[in-house]
């Protein structure tokens, strides 16, 4: 074990996977015993895949075991810097190799590091002038007038509007 992860890394309690299955197959029976959706098992795997690439080196492929905490910064920096992914993006990867670590190599990864943070972009609501939203409503169907006005003017949500009368909608 890397000296450095041996430092920052405390073994944890909990769900032991099969040590002598391979890194994927472990992962995929916490994420499992987790009650992880499919889709955020396959999406979390998938980071880490990428992150096992990102640190690859002529070839030769590296046990997450091997690398130090630092590495996971690098990898989210380089995922802001480099690639431009958005923030939820970064914060999807960085939540599988917290997941990663502790949970299927039962390592606490105390200090991961900083890291350039993705920034989210600042963006102004767009809102219909009076003239605008008379139009919209005026060319729907006049059975659905009413329950759109209904539902525009009070900012009631559609599925309430549906519970409330299922037929008009």
């Amino acid at each position: 074990m890397n000296s450095a992860l041996a430092k920052t890394a405390l073994p944890l309690e909990g769900f032991l996977p099969n040590p002598k299955a391979r890194l994927r197959d472990q992962f995929h029976e916490v994420a499992r015993f987790r009650h992880l959706s499919p889709r955020t098992e396959t999406a979390y795997w998938g980071w880490v895949v990428r992150f096992l690439k990102f640190h690859r080196k002529g070839g030769q492929w590296r046990h997450p075991r091997e690398l130090a905490p630092v590495k996971i910064s690098a990898f989210l920096s380089h995922l802001a810097t480099d690639i431009s992914v958005s923030a939820a993006t970064q914060n999807q990867a960085l939540n599988a190799l917290i997941f990663l670590y502790p949970e299927v190599l039962h390592l606490h990864v105390l200090e991961i590091g900083a890291f350039q943070r993705a920034r989210r972009p600042k963006r102004l609501p767009e809102v219909l002038s009076r003239d605008e939203v008379k139009k919209v409503l005026a060319l729907a169907m006049l059975e659905y007038q009413l329950p759109l006005r209904l539902l525009y003017g009070t900012g009631m949500r559609l599925m309430v509007a549906y519970k409330a009368s299922p037929h008009a909608i």
